[in-house]
């Protein structure tokens, strides 16, 4: 989020055909993972595609704080690594901005050294509860002072030697995961985690590719146990970041929504365990052609041709949440503009998000003409094919309550609705997606 400067609404309105070829920012949730793991690894790593927002240089500051080298070249980012278990003291607090991943993570990364870490943030960071983290670590030594509610600033003191713990996370959440596997890589022995649904595997996968030794079962009910041996050795790698899905979401739901739109967006993240708001707007009858599907750095990527659609309203499967847990609040747009009603259950993740996306979505739909249904983890929303009606004559603004994706979720609403929507700040898209606003008027967005 940009600093020192005021609010920045926006207003989007009705515009003609979307069209187009474009590049969405890298993964932020890869891009978060390259800087940790290449900070830890001994050696250089080279990474090309790191997204460069607000978020994920956050993560820089505070690897660069604790002994990594990080620079930008012209070719892409170069980090010299520590070494595992080999990271320093900071000297100040980290500050990580609205970053709640890199927060997380950096907590269970550096929180079980024998040292004093301290974690601050923003507003909408502060109020984030970091709880389900912090409890996992604390049963392996780590003494924690906090703010109320486990929330920031908090400062962590690791123990001389960290107890290897083996955890079920109770909710589905990739960072809690990630978090004690992160932590693991300073404990001997080994740490598991076994979640009972499937979360974002992305640091199962980029712990293997530095060379942790890590290993994966996965019983007859889908439960996945990951064990992690500690205090390896990991080696510096080349990572090409791919195009964020979570990124993607906001032209491929504007294309879908704007009559005769046609594009494509290159280079996309697709792994299975992201896709799961491409399947559903399938579900709902959207024209989403898959190109080139390709694997590149032990991730599978492809170029999306997405065609304005038809969209019906459907039931989405409540264990496909984890996979599309981010993309709810642009689904919720899009089955603005479908026929029939889309019901969303298993949505509690939503409630601790930079917002309470689930009130902030629903307010922002009602406020704008919009027909849905709150209720404490579930999201009904009833559609009205062709927009006519949605928006706001008057130019009443939704509150985004800092979060970035509500931002661009509404603004997208309004490239479709028969009046403009209005969003009350547009400064917090740069935490995940710089460029948001060019790239989208690119393709033809009436967004100003």
């Amino acid at each position: 989020m940009s600093q020192g400067l005021g609010p920045r609404p926006a207003t989007a309105r009705k515009s003609a055909d979307l069209r187009g070829i474009v590049r969405v920012p890298g993964d932020k949730s890869i891009s978060h993972r390259a800087l940790m793991l290449g900070g830890l690894a001994a050696g250089e790593t080279r990474i090309t595609g790191l997204l460069e927002g607000a978020d994920v240089i956050a993560t820089a500051k505070a690897m660069q704080a604790m002994g990594a080298r990080i620079r930008k070249e012209a070719d892409g980012w170069r980090v010299d690594g520590t070494g595992n278990g080999a990271l320093l003291a900071p000297e100040a607090p980290l500050d990580f901005g609205n970053a709640g991943i890199g927060c997380r993570l950096v907590m269970g990364l550096a929180g079980v050294y024998d040292f004093e870490t301290t974690f601050i943030g923003d507003a909408s960071l502060a109020k984030r509860p970091m709880a389900r983290v912090l409890d996992p670590l604390r049963a392996m030594g780590v003494q924690v002072k906090a703010a109320v509610g486990d929330r920031l600033p908090a400062t962590l003191r690791g123990p001389k030697t960290p107890t290897p713990i083996s955890y079920r996370v109770p909710l589905a959440s990739a960072q809690v995961k990630s978090a004690v596997l992160l932590a693991g890589l300073n404990a001997p022995g080994i740490t598991s985690v076994t979640e009972p649904v499937m979360t974002r595997d992305h640091t199962e996968r980029m712990l293997r590719g530095f060379g942790a030794a890590l290993s994966v079962e996965t019983d007859v009910e889908g439960v996945r146990t990951i064990r992690l041996e500690g205090r390896g050795r990991l080696a510096g790698q080349s990572i090409d970041v791919p195009g964020d899905p979570s990124s993607a979401a906001f032209p491929l739901v504007a294309a879908l929504i704007v009559p005769g739109s046609d594009i494509i967006i290159e280079n996309v993240l697709m792994n299975p365990a992201r896709t799961g708001l491409i399947l559903t707007l399938q579900d709902m009858g959207a024209d989403i052609e898959v190109l080139n599907a390709r694997s590149s750095g032990g991730e599978d990527v492809a170029d999306l041709k997405v065609r304005h659609s038809e969209l019906k309203g459907v039931k989405v499967p409540v264990e496909r949440a984890p996979s599309m847990i981010d993309e709810y609040p642009v689904l919720a747009i899009a089955a603005a503009f479908a026929e029939g009603a889309t019901t969303m259950n298993g949505l509690e993740e939503l409630r601790v998000k930079e917002s309470d996306r689930l009130s902030a979505v629903a307010e922002g739909l009602k406020l704008n003409g919009v027909d849905c249904e709150e209720a404490k983890s579930s999201l009904v929303v009833r559609g009205r094919p062709g927009g006519k009606g949605l928006g706001n004559a008057s130019g009443e603004r939704v509150e985004t309550h800092l979060d970035h994706r509500i931002a661009m979720s509404f603004l997208v609403m309004g490239l479709a609705s028969e009046h403009p929507v209005t969003v009350d700040d547009t400064t917090m898209i740069a935490t995940s997606f710089p460029g948001f606003t060019e790239l989208m008027t690119g393709l033809g967005a009436r967004i100003e």
